[in-house]
């Protein structure tokens, strides 16, 4: 099953007006991108792919930004572990980001995805954690959230200059980086 396909753990209606959902909204959004810029493991669309990589850099940004220090300031009993974990994704996902898109570097974001996102939305998640502790100030988080701008994004770099660096942090992060037929 692809990482466009998997169903999300967490069932909750879309319409719902918890920092959770719109997270996890973002996340079906950056998942149609995704769709639009690949086909068959490929990139087919460079205009969707940068939307996508704008897109993704944005939302781990917020992530790092508001959701893992509100998640930190509750102390709830898995934050700190957990925040760890996802900020090792986050360095692996960003590393992919940097290359041009091959089928390798397409693959390997998308098996690192698939995991990343259920488990930031998983029941008694990092995203069900952040809304606990968002509880009593929601309005002004949530605004926080929209209103958090662009992360400035560079341009692409050939795979070849950048592959050593990609491979290590997505091999720190604890993933396989998969090799594809350029």
């Amino acid at each position: 099953m692809s990482y466009m396909e998997t169903n999300r753990l967490d069932s909750r209606d879309k319409t719902t007006n918890h920092l959770a959902q719109y997270l996890a909204n973002d996340h079906d959004r950056l998942d149609g991108l995704l769709k639009l810029a690949v086909e068959h493991g490929r990139l087919k669309d460079s205009s969707a792919y940068n939307e996508f990589r704008k897109g993704l850099l944005r939302h781990i940004s917020i992530e790092e930004k508001i959701v893992f220090p509100s998640v930190k300031q509750l102390q709830h009993a898995i934050a700190d572990a957990e925040i760890a974990r996802l900020r090792l994704d986050h360095s692996a996902i960003v590393a992919l980001l940097v290359p041009l898109p091959s089928p390798s570097i397409i693959a390997t974001l998308l098996s690192i995805l698939n995991v990343h996102n259920a488990r930031e939305e998983q029941t008694n998640g990092v995203y069900e954690i952040f809304d606990q502790a968002a509880a009593t100030k929601y309005e002004s988080i949530l605004a926080q959230v929209q209103r958090a701008p662009e992360v400035p994004v560079h341009p692409m770099r050939p795979l070849h200059r950048v592959i050593d660096a990609t491979r290590r942090a997505v091999q720190r992060a604890g993933y396989e980086f998969i090799e594809k037929e350029e």
